[in-house]
């Protein structure tokens, strides 16, 4: 059996790759400990439970649903939106379920890009970013996120054939897998770039509420202009424990909006609503102290991570964002993915190698804060006995 010629231009996932060799070692009765995944370790808080097993047992929820969302969902977004970030949107415009953010990354491609046309993509970054446009026919052309830029991109640097035929631009801050977050002034260069040459900024915001030491992190839809010009992946997989849910939303320009809904009304049938219905009840503010106490977990393990990771040679430097620690390839490995390896073959650890996001993320490895304490312990205990 064959198959088509663009699966044949991507890798494998890299997170399927992950989970097949810790599939392997365990099955070969290797007491492995995984902190390449960013899947929270705690469950999905009660509230939200309970209002998904109410929802469940509504009848009204066993029919289709509506790719627009109930008018409930669309209203906890926006009201969320307007409390949290200074966002006012119109439900019924520029507010749409999907189902996890993957999912919307992955459409938008379908929904604005031809062959011949360019995203822009940042580099390292989530793969779907420059996964997506490949498997539509489109160019991805990925813009560095360097160190001393502080991990965002330089615009200026986009030749300017590339920007001409740009059609998508991907960013994300809080930042997987780098941890940053987005300087002053940087939205405002992006909101003035996008209108210069008309291109679609999709900002993945998977990781807003998920931050530290007192830093708050922005929308980009507060930026002045940023609605005319782009829209925002809200996902609530991380924030409230919620990964297996697949529950996100579209929102921003209602241009765009529109237009990934009528590509939706052809793709799928919908977000369970249910599911939309337990979004509501994250999104309420009685959950906001929960989700503080959440980022309190991390922060903890955030810090015996690096204090670790410094006690071993390897030096980092906290984040003030998502649940990744992006620490550089200590001496004597010639990639990222050897080091990777060599960590799992020796030490029963699995970290995700900076390659795998980007040629940009060579050099560097990521750990995932989503892992119990005393795990996360041993973890680096065995990377240090490694020498």
């Amino acid at each position: 059996m064959r198959h088509s010629a663009r699966l044949e231009q991507i890798p494998p996932y890299l997170f399927a790759e992950l989970e097949r060799k810790v599939a392997a070692k365990r099955a070969a009765g290797v007491d492995v400990i995984s902190l390449g995944i960013g899947d929270p370790d705690r469950p999905t808080y009660e509230p939200i439970v309970s209002a998904a097993q109410r929802a469940v047992a509504d009848p009204s929820t066993h029919q289709y649903p509506s790719n627009r969302g109930r008018e409930e969902f669309r209203g906890a977004v926006s009201d969320f939106y307007d409390r949290r970030f200074g966002v006012t949107l119109d439900p019924e415009s520029q507010v749409m379920p999907a189902i996890g953010a993957k999912e919307c990354i992955f459409n938008l491609n379908l929904a604005f890009l031809d062959p011949g046309d360019v995203a822009l993509a940042a580099d390292p970054g989530y793969p779907v970013y420059s996964a997506g446009p490949l498997l539509v026919g489109a160019e991805p052309v990925l813009m560095p996120l360097l160190p001393h830029r502080g991990f965002v991109p330089d615009l200026e640097a986009v030749a300017l054939d590339q920007r001409s035929r740009a059609r998508l631009l991907y960013v994300n801050y809080p930042n997987n897998p780098t941890g940053a977050v987005v300087p002053d002034g940087f939205f405002s260069d992006l909101v003035e770039f996008a209108a210069a040459h008309d291109i679609l900024v999709v900002h993945d915001n998977a990781y807003s509420e998920t931050t530290y030491d007192g830093y708050v992190a922005p929308s980009f839809l507060a930026t002045p202009g940023a609605e005319a010009v782009g829209v925002e992946v809200f996902s609530l997989s991380k924030g409230y424990n919620m990964t297996g849910w697949r529950c996100a939303a579209l929102v921003g320009n209602a241009d765009a909006v529109a237009s990934y809904w009528r590509l939706k009304t052809n793709v799928d049938s919908g977000l369970f609503e249910a599911v939309q219905l337990a979004g509501v009840a994250a999104l309420d503010p009685a959950l906001d102290a929960q989700v503080a106490e959440m980022n309190a977990v991390y922060a903890c393990r955030r810090d015996l991570i690096c204090e670790a990771l410094g006690r071993i040679g390897v030096d980092v430097t906290p984040p003030k964002g998502t649940i990744y620690i992006w620490a550089p390839v200590p001496d004597g490995f010639e990639t990222a993915a050897h080091y990777a390896e060599h960590v799992l073959e020796r030490a029963g650890v699995v970290i995700s190698p900076g390659g795998a996001y980007g040629p940009n993320g060579e050099g560097y490895f990521r750990i995932s804060l989503t892992t119990p304490d005393e795990r996360l312990v041993e973890a680096i205990e065995r990377l240090g006995a490694l020498g």
